[in-house]
């Protein structure tokens, strides 16, 4: 755990005049790693740990100051990230909401924000985070009464502030004397959006020692983003079926955009997972661990969790049943609770259940198939591109429907 410590004095040395259409390297530690990226000489604070660095927890709002969304620490302090040059924070030690805490392990007033629903769109979240441990870090002893105003330069069109409030003013009273330091600062790889011009510390992606990798799968405890079934008719006959999602690294296979990488000894298996929504592309290393696997029952269940270097994170409860169907063919069953973090959460519950659902369908034809044949066709462009339209389809046909209902019912009254 590290504490970041208040009114840290940092002096830099005088740079010589840079034009505009240069760019300056700097260097900075964000996150208790130290990263040194090339950057414009206007280019704010906040679009380099986003662009950059791949830190897109910290939201960007008005861009004049104002709505506080992209509230961060520098040198133990709360800043606008879009108010500060980047290259103002040579030197500088900067703590975002990814520092704060993790989904394992959150930090205090994260969990108090859950337990007091202190977050509706979710928007203001990281600025409220970071704006509420600065205050209580720097000022244990607020009042209650206080805290309206002191936690006023963050705005919020959602929740009306009292679940923030009481959040705050709940773990304002469980450390009286000063609140916990960041619970997820250390060493680890910064990777930005493919804009170029910058580079993390540490090694690539591929290259992060096996120490550092997860070793065991740790669902969260809270109710999931999403929950999806979904039920498909197989042509072959169930022991095939069976064989398959028995053979760990045939059924990584069958998910779309899914390999493996590396067997593990426990029924653990590491491996890589492209997931591509129209523009957004998400690369997930992750780790799965099977819990249970029952041949009579022909039921497997396992637990799977992945992090893409964009600060998106999913953790996912798995169970595939297989049951004889009618004609010797099989009836696949896929259910999964669904965990989102970071920036593919802000797809939506209805959206991420929408995605499952479609991956789940192309994985139970996969299964057919390497039931049938041993072996899996990698599914090409117009596969995703079937699934980006499908999900579309689905997601505005629901709107529509909405849309219909609430006429139907504003023309009776």
């Amino acid at each position: 755990m590290t504490t970041v410590e208040p009114r840290r004095t940092r002096t830099a040395e005088p740079r010589d005049r840079v034009a505009a259409d240069e760019t300056v390297g700097i260097t900075m530690t964000v996150n208790g790693t130290e990263a040194t990226v090339t950057v414009p000489p206007r280019a704010h604070l906040g679009d380099v740990l986003r662009e950059q660095l791949g830190l897109t927890g910290t939201h960007l709002g008005c861009e004049h100051g104002v709505c506080g969304m992209c509230t961060v620490l520098v040198d133990g302090e709360a800043a606008r990230a879009c108010l500060l040059f980047a290259v103002q924070c040579e030197g500088a030690e900067i703590v975002t909401v990814e520092g704060l805490g993790t989904p394992e392990d959150q930090h205090p007033l994260q969990q108090a924000f859950s337990a007091h629903h202190a977050l509706q769109c979710g928007f203001c979240t990281p600025g409220m985070l970071m704006s509420s441990y600065d205050l209580l870090s720097n000022t244990p002893e607020v009042e209650s009464e206080e805290l309206p105003e002191q936690m006023s330069g963050v705005l919020c069109r959602c929740t009306g502030y009292r679940g923030i409030l009481a959040a705050v003013d709940d773990v304002r009273q469980r450390h009286p004397d000063g609140v916990p330091g960041p619970r997820a600062c250390g060493a680890r790889t910064l990777v930005g959006r493919g804009t170029g011009g910058g580079s993390g510390a540490g090694a690539p992606a591929e290259e992060v020692p096996a120490a550092a990798l997860a070793q065991e799968v740790r669902l969260p405890s809270g109710p999931p983003s999403a929950v999806v079934e979904v039920t498909s008719a197989l042509r072959q006959p169930v022991e095939r079926v069976w064989a398959v999602l028995d053979d760990f690294d045939l059924l990584a296979r069958c998910l779309p955009g899914a390999r493996l990488t590396e067997v593990l000894d426990g029924d653990r298996y590491r491996g890589r997972a492209v997931v591509a929504l129209g523009p957004v592309k998400l690369s997930f290393d992750g780790l799965a661990q099977v819990v249970e696997r029952d041949p009579a029952a022909h039921r497997l269940r396992f637990h799977a969790q992945g992090a893409d270097a964009g600060g998106s994170a999913t953790q996912a409860d798995v169970v595939l049943a297989a049951e004889a169907g009618p004609d010797g063919g099989t009836v696949l069953t896929a259910h999964a609770d669904v965990h989102l973090t970071g920036r593919v959460a802000q797809f939506g519950r209805a959206l991420a259940g929408d995605v499952s659902r479609r991956l789940f369908e192309q994985f139970a034809t996969s299964v057919d198939e390497a039931a049938e044949t041993g072996s899996v066709t990698e599914p090409g462009r117009g596969a995703q591109l079937r699934l980006v339209l499908g999900t579309v389809r689905d997601t505005v046909g629901a709107l529509v429907r909405r849309g219909v209902a609430r006429v139907r019912t504003l023309r009776r009254r």
